[in-house]
Formats: structure tokens, C-alpha cells, sequence
């Protein structure tokens, strides 16, 4: 079982990379996070691997973040969600917004990640609230109610980003950019983007 790979970004891919590991070309299906943060080519990289294995087939799953890496495993425990969609779903916006989105029972949320309709969105907070939030515990996640608001308000101007054509990393840096710049802009979800726009445009 592979548990983590180290070589040279040999190609980005669309959907992964192809990485370099003592002249052995392994290909590595990742997240659009994951792949944001890759450097460019010829860079040395570690990645930590989910080594999927079925009688047909093997794929190699590779994370920056080990947050990334134990939602995936936890997504994929889920009825219906494999690899391939669990893929898509931590795609879809940040681990943390995800975690809290299953915490906090937002089915409506989730169910904005393409693939992800509220039935199958509320299968998944029914079946990870419990583990999520114990990771969440262990991460040292645990908010109190005024700051899970404000998540909540930074997750819909991140949507908002989104739907405007923006990448989610970049939209996620500007909308904690803005709310670093004006503490109270978390609080108007409004100024929030209009913020988080100013930023993006420069």
C-alpha cells in the first residue's frame, strides 16, 4: 500500500499530475486545491497517497493537506460516494467549509457542489457528522457560534466568487483577505464580496 509519494512534477495534468519517483512515471488523480498548490514542473513534490485498489483497477489519489487527504477517506465510507466523486466534492470549495457544512447539517450548501444533489447531501451529514466533528476536534476546529457565522457568511461570498468565474483558491484567499483588511466586512455578506472583488481586480 502506498501511503505517500516523493519525486519531480513530470506533467500537470487537468485532473492530476504525472510524478517522477526514482525514473517510475506514477500518475496521481488530485483535487483542484491539491493541484493549485503544486509548483510548477520539475519541482520536487511529496504527496501523501490514497492507494484505491479493486480487482480491475488501481488509482493513485494525492494531497497536499492531510485535512484533504482524511475527509476523502471519510467521504468515501459513504453509500454512493467513490473515489471519483469524493474527488469532485473536496473540489468543490475548502475542506473546512465542507467539515463545517457537515457540522452545522447545511445540506443546501453542499448540495451546490456539482454531482451533489440534497439526497445525496444529506446522506453524508448523516453519516459523518459524528466522525467530522471528531476530526474537527482533533484539528483544533471548533468554532463558537459567532465564528461559525461568519464561515457561513465567508462560504456564500466564496460561492458568489465562484459563480463569477473566479478559482476557488483565489476566491478563498481574497474573501479571508477582505475580512482580514476590515474585521467587520464578515459581517455584511454584501461588503464582503464587494471587497473580495476590489482585491481580485487589484
Amino acid at each position: 500500500m502506498i501511503r505517500y509519494l516523493k519525486g519531480k512534477v513530470i506533467e500537470k495534468e487537468p485532473a492530476g499530475i504525472i510524478l517522477d519517483v526514482n525514473g517510475v512515471g506514477y500518475g496521481v488523480s488530485c483535487s483542484q486545491f491539491t493541484l493549485e498548490e503544486i509548483p510548477t514542473e520539475s519541482a520536487e513534490l511529496t504527496l501523501l497517497i490514497y492507494h484505491h485498489i479493486t480487482d480491475s483497477d488501481q488509482r493513485l489519489f494525492g494531497f497536499i493537506n492531510a485535512a484533504e487527504k482524511t475527509l476523502f477517506e471519510q467521504l468515501i465510507t459513504v453509500k454512493g460516494v467513490g473515489p471519483k466523486l469524493a474527488l469532485t466534492i473536496v473540489s468543490g470549495m475548502p475542506v473546512e467549509q465542507i467539515m463545517g457544512a457537515i457540522i452545522d447539517r447545511q445540506a443546501g450548501l453542499l448540495s451546490k457542489i456539482p454531482g451533489i444533489g440534497k439526497k445525496s447531501a444529506e446522506r453524508i451529514i448523516l453519516e459523518l457528522k459524528e466522525k467530522v466533528e471528531a476530526t474537527a476536534a482533533e484539528q483544533g476546529h471548533k468554532q463558537d457560534g459567532s465564528t461559525r457565522e461568519k464561515t457561513g457568511r465567508s462560504e456564500e461570498a466564496i460561492q458568489a466568487l465562484l459563480s463569477l468565474g473566479f478559482k476557488a483558491k483565489e476566491a478563498e484567499v481574497a474573501v479571508q483577505q477582505a475580512i482580514s483588511t476590515d474585521e467587520s466586512a464578515g459581517n455584511d455578506i454584501a461588503g464582503l464580496i464587494k471587497t473580495a472583488l476590489r482585491l481580485l481586480k487589484g
